[in-house]
């Protein structure tokens, strides 16, 4: 099995987690291990392992480090091939190496997997003192716990600050806390769908996608490693539910309508083509991830509001001075515009609302490579234009 962990496959029936763990083909992950660490939720780790990539050469000064922080399920493979350790290839291809927007022939640039993850950070199926995977004993962790580990990381590689930090959707909310909690580490940054506080829908949409993986009966409490099947169910119904609210009404009714998937009508068993779209990333999602990381990630997302312990949001926001650029998408149904708004009126540093026009809804910060290409640029113009004014 350690051997096989490679490009996604779609012959048999998915494992009971599609975690990487220990002892499968590394691919072209680093590692990084510190400790102790403890949680917001008062766990402490005696240790923490961190899986990370980078491309490109950091410079004598350590002052061209770009931070990519990747969304609810991502990995730190940001670009890059399908291959042994890596299931799927990089999530922005488009984005990120020699004379891309993010040019690594200038920039270095580090992307890390968050903790709670399951492509190599510690998390849910990661390895317990015990030699058994921590499953239901992993603890509750935050955005804020996702962030000072990537801190750690940070000050292991001797990077004082970055040049630029940017993400969509979790990775947005992690750029915020990152420019609120260590302002004097993020020279710019660039927040793509995302918010500074999860609103009372989102949270609703979170906890019915937890309640799909923690009804389904192969969950176990978590504890499903073992086991030859797992909630592959309730986590394909968790992330239906979550495609949904990706994708915009418009873009899923223009594309399926009423249509059929074959010539066997609903009436007599058949599906109409938007579910077996739905069954398919239901599929494809439990060949790649983990339910465990599924409820974490998810979970953190549902606690984040970046005004938590610093006098409210607004307040929070009134302390961003670096330049950030803020993108919303025009048929973000899960992020809509509201939001992004929101950290543009409160944040000194923020110029305006930038519009990505897409009719793929939140999914549009994957699809529309070229205007988030003009965002990149964007920002980094601004980083720039800001050291040379200093």
């Amino acid at each position: 099995m350690h051997t096989e962990y490679g490009a996604l496959s779609y012959q048999g029936n998915p494992p009971a987690s599609a975690a990487w763990r220990e002892g499968f083909p590394q691919g072209e992950r680093l590692f990084f291990d510190f400790g102790p660490f403890t949680t917001d939720s008062g766990f402490t780790f005696d240790q923490v392992t961190v899986a990370y990539q980078t491309w490109g050469v950091l410079n004598d000064d350590a002052s061209n480090a770009i931070y990519v922080a990747h969304a609810l399920t991502g990995d730190s493979h940001v670009t890059g091939e399908a291959g042994p350790g890596h299931a799927t290839g990089g999530w922005w291809n488009s984005l990120v190496g020699p004379s891309a927007p993010i040019d690594t022939d200038k920039y270095f640039v580090i992307c890390a997997n968050v903790l709670g993850g399951c492509q190599g950070t510690t998390g849910p199926s990661s390895t317990a003192p015990d030699g058994k995977a921590w499953g239901s004993r992993f603890p509750v962790i935050t955005i804020g716990d996702m962030v000072r580990v990537e801190y750690a990381l940070t000050s292991f590689l001797g990077i004082g600050s970055y040049a630029l930090m940017l993400g969509p959707s979790l990775g947005g909310m992690r750029v915020l806390e990152w420019m609120v909690r260590y302002p004097e580490a993020v020279r710019g940054g660039l927040v793509l769908g995302s918010t500074a506080a999860v609103s009372a829908e989102e949270i609703g949409i979170h906890a019915t996608q937890i309640a799909a993986i923690e009804l389904d009966p192969h969950f176990k409490n978590g504890d499903y490693y073992e086991s030859a099947v797992g909630p592959v169910e309730g986590m394909g119904l968790a992330r239906r539910i979550a495609h949904l609210s990706y994708r915009s009404e418009s873009e899923l009714d223009l594309r399926f309508g009423r249509n059929l998937q074959g010539t066997i009508s609903p009436s007599e068993g058949g599906l109409f083509a938007v579910e077996s779209y739905l069954n398919h990333h239901a599929d494809k999602l439990a060949r790649r991830f983990d339910a465990n990381t599924y409820i974490a990630l998810t979970r953190a997302m549902t606690l984040f509001d970046l005004g938590e312990g610093r006098g409210g949001v607004v307040n929070a926001l009134n302390t961003i001075n670096a330049p950030l650029t803020v993108v919303g998408i025009d048929s973000d149904r899960l992020f809509p515009l509201r939001l992004q708004q929101e950290i543009v009126d409160s944040s000194p540093g923020a110029d305006e609302l930038h519009l990505l026009i897409s009719p793929f809804g939140h999914d549009g910060f994957l699809v529309e490579e070229e205007q988030v290409a003009q965002f990149v640029g964007h920002a980094l113009n601004r980083v720039e234009e800001s050291t040379s004014t200093q």
